[in-house]
């Protein structure tokens, strides 16, 4: 559509304006072509006629009101300097935004106000983001740069420009903290942090006040940022270019001289500024030049100290710093040096003053010289050399211009310190520069400054649109759209006016060259030279000056001091005063080379060579030097990607947010911007993608066009339709390209549309309104009409007869329908009640009958059951009796037979000491015989008798000591026998003691077993009960239940024939009875105490067994016949399968009733058996010793008649001889039966001590079977409960295969298959009793008897594991190392390693074995924090392990024995708390490792939900149909987007979250973390949901609308039904969305009033009174029918909350963590009911 089509009615233009440059006004009337004015009416009523010469004289339009405010100036659609201009201004004033785009360049208008936009908050959310996604921020383009620095590898410049005061230093400052922020180091060097503190040194040094800037930089910087591969910081340095050194000795008017000054004057008095004799600021000729020495809220004191700590912090020595101070002070000494007046021609230095050897005295120089060569000059002349004395004015001149060189020296040796501190060894990957550089100036006097300012801007411009055009052309070659030429401004023949051969500068250098050279004559020159040339001029009121039309400006220059600035000369006396001194600053003072030596270079290629001076002395002059440093600049930015940030400056009076348009066109014309819309403009300027036209001009498209198919192709299909013209826009690959104005022309008839709409729409409900309107007032009109009409008619027509006539017919009627109603009614009750009573009758006979079938059903029912159950029952007690009877004759058997052998032992024993016996009476009578031989010979040997009696009494005397001996040897014994027998008795006493405590223990089992059948009596009765009403439902289903009942009876045959099956295996009963008898009649009175303990236990077994059913081993089949009872009962009526339910239950308890009454059957003979075995034992034993007594003493008495015998021997000496043969025979003898007596001692000794160790062994090898027993048990438990799990599995798949109808049989099915599992289970634990009845056998001694009861008593275990020191790393390894989260096991029992590892714990502290607990708690600790170092990014280890570590940390606290914990736990638990270790110290060391894998866990979490909350809570459209995204068609960079072009956000919405929300949840519920725990997770996570959400709300003004409102609002109620959903309502976690609520609700409400005012300052409490000023100055209207939020009402809001407290933070800290707390719940686990899961492989640990 042509440009001149837009200009109809009701659009608004632009026209030209003295006060405001531009001002708006509406079309009257639409324009056509060879109309000589356009009628137009200004916004305050006034209507004019605006001439139109020609089509290209129309005044520019204005943007549609919904297109202001845009974030990049090139998206509007009109693209001209008024647009601009109030594009910025709206922003800036109504919204409160001080940075826009235009392009690539970023508009920074200086606020003069401290905004909460550049915290660190604000630093995180800028990171990582494309340029383009949130609002425009000078930490968006140093984004840009870094981004493209490490994508592309290449460097990057920040080319940061303006006026003074405009706010250029604090912007490039910004831009290099966030640097600093986002690429910190590793290392402890704080790179850069020194790279920060840099700027409080240079400001100090280069900066002044001047009327435009309070803090103005008087110089231009470049600093490099120096980046290593991995994109950090190792490094910076540092450029300057042209200080302004005269500020050192002159200032103008409320300005100052550089801030170190004042600072140094401010700590005079401070110890280590004594030295300097300083006075205060306002005594010094230089620093009070311009009046007032403060500026107002600056402390210059303050400012001093962070200058002298970022001296520190550079590493800047003490002593530099002082010759630095040193200098300074000498400098403002020197500006006091009064110099006076001789004459005309001469001066001299005044002696009343001390400055100038105060001077002397700091610098080191001799006083003599400086003030002789301040008031001289030496003249060189051919033959001679004169000193010549100068002028007051030229000495003063001079003394200047040594102050300004020794400030000028001062500032690059600082600035080479400073590079030298921020060098840092390493090579340099890439950098980042920032330039910091004054923009294009003129003021009413223009000197040589501004030329230099000017030249280089004009350098950069040139550079600018190069880049600009550059930038264009990829564009448009990226979209595959044709390039054509566009036509801007080239400023190269400015630049060649100034620095080309025989130009300014050129003519200035060699004018320099002649001693006599002066500023006229240069002017002179300039005027020959260049008045031809059209960019030059010379000025009509003016002969010392000359004009140059610049990029921006024409500017006037006065050629007045150009000369003596590009000399920049020092007199050399003063020079070589100054190199004199012994000052260690001074020994370079004016060295040629020091210029060079702080400039690094910089190995790029330049884009165009400069102009090379023609001698050697050119180079000593100022502009010679700035042109060549700014040839390097130049190559530095050509050989980088630039990214420009142009600064301005609002108003002249410094106020905050005051717009005055004069001066801000006048930058945005000197600063390149309106050059940018002006190349934007000529091509295509609005550039949208096709997704975003779609979405915003779909209104347009016609129903068939929208059923067309792509996207792409309907936007091609529309445009050609709605815009004729092709020139108009191009379609690129992802992109539309609109011509100016076209976009609005399409805003436009949108508009129209969309009022058309509302016309519709309005004139519908409009008439809908009327007609109602309309139909209720006729109605109203009818109705009054007949009521009038009938009075009328009645006045006309009433007489008194006709009265009475009508009345008397109204009583007539009302007697008639009086009698006819009555009549009706009667009929009516009449009928009702005949009805009422059959009815009632049928009723009655029906119930009737059916209570007699339900009795006598349930009679029948009552009658079945007891049959059924006592046939049962007799059956099953048969069958029990039966095996009873046949195990106990076994068992008798068995024992007759251990007994039989023991007594054939005995037998033995006793057979070979009577043999002994015999054989010691048979030496006894030999020994006799031979004494009565001697007794006969006793004559003979009477006289040898005699002689040799001495030796006989001593043969005497020996036989008595050994007789005595043997005597002592048989008390010895008999007191050891009398010790082991009591002994024995003890232990048996022990044994009686333990049986009697068992006898207790059963009797209160028989209590417990009592109260639990009353308790299963009571559920019986209850099923009974259940039944019954099953049966009333069943009666009414009596063809149901007749095919049922055959079924049944089928059932029960089948039944009855598996009875009869098992009946077989009981045919040897009678046998067994009868030998049962035989053996009873034998062994009456052995086995009378049996019978009676037997009868007693069986008679304790029949109360105990429902409760020994109950124990662990039988919860199972408990549980499944529950179960299957319940499943019968839900069955269609099957009252017979309910019996055989309970019967089935019931033949399972019996059976149990059986193995344990068995069991203590079997426990009590075994005690009974074995304690009269250990009396016989006894009495055998004292039986054998009494023996022994008896053969000693008969052995005594023997040796006593002897030695009455040998009493006789002196009578009969003549026999002595044979006498002596003789007792040496019987001393022989003697020595024989000594000697057998003692081994036959020593034998019974060692037979009992073998015995022991037989006993011994035998006991061992018994105690390994029944380890080995028990474990086949367990092995065969585990066989049964798979094979029933199996069975189960076959039965659920049967049941949901087959039809209704087979269920009986499958129940049968089911049933027998249990009952042969049974069996088999029945006749494997017979075998097992039978074997360990065997191995029992061989049990001896007392000691046995004990283990033996003990091992029949139910282990009762501990609740700890033992392992050995050698598998401690093979346990942590199993359970924490290579423990996966995903087992079965570990699922089923949440903080089951935390468990086993405990029980690990308490038996080291059992065990008392300190080093073995610290070892362990050690390893344990070491390698939880290997696991999750080793899986920092795996959610499900992090997961589990948090789990197991709380629960771990909870079992120390449980377990600890401290009272605030023991007070949750059981009585079993409170006795398994640790006894002798306090583990205080390793529960803090676990919290911190909970805490650790906490954060590390929540972070996890964190990283994967950011990416989605923006596009799922902010760009997803949840509410189908309400679009709340206005595209904004601004035209992001290329380069800032990766390859694809598409975000991965796109793609997610809130369903994304939930889904998230919902696998972390089930995640944690899963591993069992505390549900405090998880709140405490979730809380963190939907925290960082409100943060981020609503820092992209304060950050992206797009998304400020009422829709978006609408869309987050529905979001958030998505979040609470999730929460609800999961329970976590109450974890307070909806406390953290509040902000994000209450920042929806004020997008939503009204703005306009004072009560919502007032409602916006009581409702967004929790929103801070910045935040609620930003989204109210961000809001954004979507459609024109919206309305902005008018400024005054913001300042309402902002009145209303000036008494608020809070914080002033515009960010909400989104990586802000709630303080973690672990909550102690006790655990309800029982350690020593847990047992330990074969699939973890822990067979090396042992359940104590």
């Amino acid at each position: 559509m042509a440009l001149q089509e837009l200009y109809t009615k009701y659009n608004r233009v632009w026209i030209p304006d003295a006060e405001q440059v531009w001002k708006s006004a509406e079309i009257l009337q639409d324009f056509t072509p060879g109309d000589r004015a356009l009628h137009l009416q200004l916004e305050d009523g006034t209507v004019l006629q605006y001439p139109v010469e020609g089509p290209g004289q129309l005044p520019p339009l204005r943007n549609p009101d919904i297109l202001v405010g845009e974030n990049d100036l090139t998206a509007l659609s009109y693209l001209h300097e008024p647009a601009v201009l109030h594009n910025l201004r709206v922003r800036f004033v109504d919204s409160r935004i001080i940075y826009t785009y235009c392009g690539i360049i970023l508009v920074a208008v200086n606020p003069y106000k401290q905004l909460p936009i550049y915290g660190d908050a604000v630093i995180h959310a800028y990171s990582g983001q494309n340029m383009g996604d949130l609002d425009p921020h000078i930490f968006a383009v140093a984004e840009e740069a870094y981004k493209q620095m490490a994508r592309n590898n290449r460097n990057q410049s920040i080319i940061v420009s303006g006026e003074s005061g405009a706010g250029k230093t604090v912007s490039a400052r910004y831009a290099m903290r966030y640097f600093a922020m986002v690429s910190k180091s590793s290392s402890n060097k704080r790179v850069e942090d020194k790279v920060l503190a840099s700027n409080p040194i240079t400001e100090a040094i280069g900066n002044a006040k001047t009327t435009r800037n309070d803090n103005s930089s008087r110089f231009g910087k470049y600093t490099e940022i120096s980046f290593d591969r991995r994109y950090q910081i190792i490094g910076a340095n540092m450029r300057t270019y042209l200080l302004e050194k005269s500020r050192v000795v002159f200032q103008s008017e409320n300005e100052r001289n550089y801030h170190i000054f004042y600072q140094m004057c401010a700590c005079a008095e401070e110890p280590e500024f004594k030295s300097l004799r300083l006075l205060s600021a306002d005594k010094f000729n230089y620093t009070c030049m311009g009046g007032d020495t403060e500026i107002q809220g600056v402390d210059d004191r303050a400012d001093m100290a962070e200058t002298r700590r970022t001296f520190n912090l550079l590493g800047l020595k003490e002593d530099f710093q002082a010759d630095v101070f040193k200098m300074l002070a000498a400098i403002l000494h020197l500006g006091n040096v009064v110099i006076k007046a001789v004459g005309s021609d001469q001066s001299s230095i005044s002696s009343s003053g001390s400055h100038l050897a105060v001077f002397c005295d700091l610098l080191g120089v001799r006083q003599e010289n400086m003030s002789r060569w301040l008031c001289h000059r030496r003249i060189v002349l051919a033959s001679e050399t004169v000193v010549k004395p100068q002028p007051r004015e030229r000495a003063i001149n001079a003394r200047d211009a040594l102050a300004k060189h020794l400030y000028a020296y001062l500032f690059d040796c600082v600035i080479h310190k400073i590079n030298q501190s921020l060098r840092v060894p390493g090579k340099q990957h890439s950098f980042i520069g920032v330039l910091d550089i004054y923009g294009f100036e003129t003021f009413d006097v223009n000197s040589f400054e501004q030329f230099c300012i000017n030249y280089a801007n004009e350098k950069l411009q040139q550079q600018f649109n190069l880049h600009v055009f550059k930038l264009e052309q990829e564009e448009y070659m990226k979209e595959d759209i044709p390039w054509t030429l566009i036509d801007f401004y080239d400023n190269q023949p400015v630049i060649d006016l100034i620095e080309a051969k025989m130009g300014i500068l050129d003519l200035l250098d060699e004018e320099c060259l002649f001693p006599q050279g002066t500023d006229m004559n240069w002017l002179q020159k300039l005027y020959n030279y260049l008045g031809s040339k059209p960019l030059f001029e010379k000025p009509r009121l003016s002969s010392e000056a000359f004009v140059i039309q610049h990029f921006a400006d024409k500017v006037e220059y006065q050629c007045k001091g150009f000369l003596e600035k590009n000399r920049d000369n020092l007199y050399e006396e003063l020079v070589s005063v100054m190199r004199a001194s012994k000052f260690p600053l001074l020994a370079d003072f004016y060295n040629e080379e020091e210029n060079n030596s702080v400039i690094k270079g910089v190995k790029v290629k330049a884009a165009r060579s400069g102009v090379k001076p023609a001698n050697k002395q050119l180079r000593t002059t100022v502009g010679d030097k700035f042109r060549s440093s700014l040839y390097l600049l130049m190559d530095t930015l050509n050989a980088t990607t630039p990214h420009y940030v142009r600064c301005i400056k609002p108003n002249e009076e410094k106020l905050p947010f005051e717009y005055d348009s004069k001066r801000v066109v006048q930058q945005l014309r000197a600063c390149g911007v309106l050059e940018t819309v002006h190349i934007s403009a000529q091509s295509y300027p609005s550039r949208w993608t096709y997704i975003e036209f779609y979405s915003r001009y779909s209104i347009l498209m016609s129903q068939a066009e929208l059923r067309a198919g792509e996207k792409k192709q309907i936007c091609r299909t529309v445009l050609q339709r709605l815009i004729p013209d092709s020139n108009q826009y191009k379609f690129g690959r992802t992109k539309i390209f609109f011509r100016a104005g076209q976009v609005a022309y399409l805003e436009k008839l949108r508009l129209d549309r969309l009022r058309t709409a509302c016309i519709t729409i309005q004139k519908h409900v409009r008439g809908w309104r009327q007609r109602q309107r309309y139909l209720s007032m006729r109605q109203a009109a009818i109705i009054i009409q007949q009521y009038v009409r009938g009075k009328r008619q009645i006045r006309r027509t009433l007489t008194a007869a006709a009265l009475k006539q009508a009345w008397a017919a109204v009583v007539i009627q009302r007697h008639c329908r009086g009698y006819l109603i009555r009549r009706i009614y009667l009929l009516l009750q009449v009928a009702t009640i005949t009805i009422q009573a059959y009815t009632r009758g049928w009723m009655a006979r029906k119930r009737y009958k059916k209570m007699v079938e339900e009795h006598k059903a349930l009679v029948l029912q009552k009658y079945a059951r007891a049959w059924l159950v006592r046939r049962r029952f007799q059956t099953m007690r048969r069958l029990v009796l039966n095996v009873q009877l046949s195990y106990r004759v076994q068992q008798l058997r068995k024992k007759i037979e251990e007994q039989n052998k023991e007594n054939r032992g005995l037998v033995e024993r006793l057979t070979s000491l009577a043999s002994a016996h015999a054989q010691g009476l048979d030496r006894a009578q030999a020994l006799e015989m031979e004494l009565s031989k001697a007794v006969s010979e006793k004559a003979s040997v009477e006289e040898r008798e005699k002689k040799r009696k001495e030796d006989t009494d001593q043969v005497i005397v020996q036989l008595q000591g050994e007789r005595d001996k043997a005597r002592l040897d048989s008390q010895t014994l008999q007191q050891k026998l009398k010790e082991s027998i009591e002994q024995m008795t003890d232990k048996f006493e022990k044994h009686k003691k333990k049986l009697m405590e068992d006898l207790e223990r059963e009797e209160r089992l028989r209590k417990v077993a009592e109260h639990s059948i009353e308790l299963q009596k009571e559920d019986l009765e209850k099923e009974i009960l259940i039944l019954k009403e099953e049966n009333r439902r069943l009666r009414e289903e009596k063809v149901q239940l007749q095919t049922q009942v055959e079924e049944d009876t089928q059932v029960n045959k089948e039944l009855q024939e598996q009875f009869s099956q098992l009946t077989k295996h009981v045919k040897v009963i009678p046998e067994l009875r009868k030998e049962i008898n035989s053996l009873q009649m034998e062994k009456d009175e052995t086995d009378r105490k049996i019978r009676e303990q037997t009868q007693q236990t069986r008679e304790k077994m029949n109360l105990i067994t429902r409760h020994l059913l109950g124990e662990a081993k039988e919860e199972e089949l408990l549980l499944r016949m529950k179960k299957e009872a319940t499943e019968n009962a839900d069955d269609e009526g099957d009252l017979l399968f309910a019996f055989d339910g309970l019967q089935n239950a019931t033949r399972v308890m019996e059976t149990q009733l059986r193995e344990q009454r068995e069991g203590y059957e079997s426990q009590v003979e075994a005690l009974v058996f074995k304690n009269d075995h250990l009396t016989r034992e006894n009495q055998q034993l004292q039986a054998l010793f009494q023996e022994k007594n008896d053969v000693n003493r008969s052995i005594g008495q023997e040796v006593a008649r002897l030695n009455a015998e040998n009493m006789v021997i002196p009578e009969l000496k003549q026999q002595v001889s044979e006498l002596q043969r003789h007792k040496q025979e019987l001393e022989t003898q003697l020595k024989e039966q000594s000697t057998e007596m003692t081994d036959k001692m020593m034998k019974v000794s060692s037979e009992l001590q073998s015995k022991l160790e037989e006993e011994h062994s035998q006991w061992r090898l018994l105690e390994e079977r029944n380890r080995q027993s028990e474990r086949e048990k367990e092995e065969l438990e585990r066989r049964l409960e798979e094979f029933e799990e199996e069975m189960e599995q076959i039965k659920r798949l049967q049941q949901a295969e087959s039809e209704a109808k087979n269920k009986f049989r499958q129940e049968t099915s089911r049933l027998t298959a249990e009952n042969m599992d049974f069996e088999e289970q029945l006749d494997m634990k017979d075998r097992t009793i039978k074997r360990l009845q065997d191995q029992i056998k061989a049990l001896q001694a007392p000691v046995k008897v004990d283990q033996k009861a003990a091992s029949i008593i139910p282990k009762e275990y501990l609740g700890m594991l033992e392992y050995k020191k050698v598998d401690e790393d093979r346990l942590v390894r199993t359970l924490i190392r290579e423990l996966k989260p995903r087992g079965v096991v570990v699922n089923m029992i949440p903080g089951l390693a935390a468990n086993l590892l405990f029980m690990c714990v308490r038996h080291a502290d059992y065990l008392n074995d300190g080093n073995k607990l610290k070892s362990l708690m050690h390893a344990i600790i070491t390698s939880i924090k290997q696991v999750i170092t080793d899986h920092q990014e795996n959610f499900e280890m992090l997961s589990f392990w948090l789990s197991n570590t709380y629960y771990l940390l909870n079992c120390l606290k449980q377990y600890s024995g401290e009272e605030e914990f023991m007070k949750h736990n059981t009585e079993r638990q409170n006795k398994n708390c640790l006894q002798n270790f306090d583990l205080s110290e390793h529960r803090q060391i676990l919290s911190d490792l909970a805490i650790r894998i906490y954060h590390q866990f929540i972070n996890i979490m964190e990283d994967t939900l950011f990416p989605m909350i923006v596009p799922a809570m902010l760009e997803h459209e949840s509410l189908q149909g309400i679009s709340s995204m206005k595209p904004t068609g601004f035209r992001k960079r290329s380069n800032s987007l990766l390859e694809d072009g598409r975000s991965e956000g796109e793609a997610y919405s809130i369903s994304s979250v939930l889904q998230l929300m919902n696998a972390f949840h089930s995640s944690m519920a899963q591993h069992g973390v505390e549900p405090q725990l998880q709140g405490q997770a979730i809380r963190q996570l939907f925290y960082l949901i409100a943060a981020t959400t609503l820092n992209s709300i304060l950050l992206r003004k797009d998304l400020c609308s009422c829709r978006k409102g609408m869309q987050i609002r529905c979001n958030i109620s998505y979040l609470e039904e999730w929460l609800r959903e999961k329970g976590l309502q109450g974890c307070s976690v909806m406390e953290t969305l509040g902000p994000l609520s209450q920042a929806a609700w004020l997008l939503q409400v009204n703005k306009t009033t004072d009560e919502d005012a007032a409602e916006i300052q009581q409702r967004c409490h929790e929103l801070s009174p910045v935040q609620i000023v930003k989204i109210l100055n961000s809001y954004t209207p979507i459609d024109d029918f919206e309305k902005r939020v008018a400024p005054s009402f913001v300042r309402k809001v902002q009145a209303l909350l000036q008494e608020r407290e809070g914080s002033n933070q515009l960010m909400m800290d989104a990586q802000y963590r709630f303080q973690v707390t672990f909550p102690f719940c006790p655990s309800t686990q029982a350690l020593e009911l847990l047992q330990v899961p074969s699939s973890l492989h822990l067979g090396f640990l042992t359940r104590i």
